[in-house]
Formats: structure tokens, C-alpha cells, sequence
């Protein structure tokens, strides 16, 4: 009777284990590093960005993005960026003890191999956050950059005009001079583009840049975008 009690006890520690080895065998996200699985519990818009109050492994932190629709409850993605202490919003006038602004936010998760095949070094990445204040009036015959990423398509291999405010400028890498710029606007979360040339801008500059727009540019050594201007011109 101890034989078979002994039996069926294993019989039973054989099946557990069994299922909980199928349970870790079943296909999961699989997240990039510092990817952060979150959910939406409150969420404050202002003029420039999205404030939201998330939850992750019961633990509760405030991020900040460039503005888009997010709702509480569901669940997101995103990567940190810069964290800010006692930051104030005099928009909203309110003091956040800690907050992260995050330029990567999205309710699709953020895998491995797509981030492998997007993302750029720290010299080519994009700014954190959308720069607050900006609003450039467009020029004539000219896009903004909410239009050029939503009709990225269309502009793919043509001459464009831009304006925008420089916001990062590094000089000489491969060859080029490398700067972004914002306009204000913004599609989706993308706000900001990356211009190729050999002109020379500084930060806070106002310019007007005319260039090739390219598609998933791969210029190797972990530069990699998804859309660029190349060879820019500085144009009245």
C-alpha cells in the first residue's frame, strides 16, 4: 500500500513538473534589454507632451513623452531615457519627485532583433524628448516632419525642404557632420529627424535644409535609421 502511495505521489511530482516545463517552453515576448513592460494607470496631456503614471511589478513610476493618445489601463512599452528630479511643469503646476522622459513609448513591444536593427550609437541616437517651445512655421514648397514620417513612403529618393530648430550637432563622424532637427510637430512619436552634411550648424539654430530623404539607411558600426536626410544644403 506504501508502494503504491509512493507510486501515484510520484507519478504526480513527474506531471507537475512536466506542465511546468511546457508553461516555460511557451513562447514569450522577447523584449529588448531595457524595455520596460508596463500599464497605463493615469495619463495627463499637455500642450507638448503625455504624462503618464505607470505600473510595473507593483511598482508605480511617472514617465513623460512626446504627446500621443494613451490610455489607462492598457498595457505599454517604452524605454528610459533621463530621469528628472523635482521636476516642475509649470504647464501643469506640478512638481514630479522623479519622472523619466522617454522618447520610445508604444503599445507594440519593443523586440530584440527589431531593436537590434534599429537603433543607432550613442553619437547618432535620437534626443530623449521632443524639445518644448518649438513651433516652426513651415516653409513654402516645403514639409513639416510630422508629413515627411507619415508619408515617408512618398518622399523616399526626392529633394525636400525642411525647417527646423537644431537641437544636436556632432561634427565629422564618417566623414559627415550629423545634426537633428524638431519643428514641433509630430506623427506617431516621431518628432525629430537626423540630417547628413558638411556644413556646419550649432545648437538652437533656426535653418532651412534641403537633401536626398533615404529609407532604412544602414551606414554600418550600429548606425542604422529609418528615415534620414543625406548630403544636406543650408538654404535661405
Amino acid at each position: 500500500m506504501r508502494l503504491n502511495s509512493f507510486l501515484i505521489l510520484a507519478l504526480i511530482l513527474i506531471l507537475s513538473v512536466s506542465c511546468q516545463t511546457n508553461t516555460s517552453n511557451t513562447p514569450a515576448e522577447n523584449l529588448a534589454p531595457n524595455v520596460h513592460k508596463i500599464t497605463a494607470k493615469e495619463v495627463i496631456q499637455s500642450t507638448s507632451y503625455t504624462y503618464i503614471l505607470v505600473s510595473e511589478a507593483g511598482k508605480e513610476t511617472w514617465i513623460a513623452t512626446a504627446k500621443q493618445e494613451v490610455a489607462a489601463g492598457k498595457i505599454y512599452y517604452y524605454e528610459p531615457n533621463i530621469e528628472m528630479t523635482n521636476f516642475t511643469s509649470k504647464e501643469l503646476n506640478r512638481t514630479f519627485p522623479s519622472i523619466w522622459f522617454v522618447s520610445r513609448f508604444t503599445s507594440t513591444p519593443i523586440l530584440a532583433v527589431e531593436k537590434s536593427a534599429g537603433t543607432t550609437t550613442s553619437q547618432g541616437k535620437l534626443p530623449a524628448v521632443a524639445k518644448a517651445g518649438i513651433n516652426i512655421t513651415p516653409i513654402k514648397g516645403g514639409v513639416t516632419i510630422a508629413a515627411l514620417y507619415a508619408k515617408r513612403d512618398t518622399y523616399a529618393g526626392k529633394s525636400i525642404k525642411i525647417k527646423g530648430e537644431v537641437v544636436k550637432f556632432n561634427k565629422q563622424i564618417m566623414g559627415k557632420n550629423w545634426f537633428h532637427i524638431q519643428d514641433g510637430t509630430n506623427n506617431n512619436g516621431s518628432f525629430d529627424l537626423t540630417i547628413t552634411t558638411d556644413e556646419t550648424v550649432k545648437v538652437g539654430d533656426v535653418v532651412t535644409v534641403e537633401g536626398i530623404i533615404a529609407l532604412n539607411k544602414d551606414f554600418g558600426y550600429g548606425y542604422l535609421y529609418d528615415i534620414i536626410l543625406e548630403n544636406g544644403k543650408l538654404v535661405q
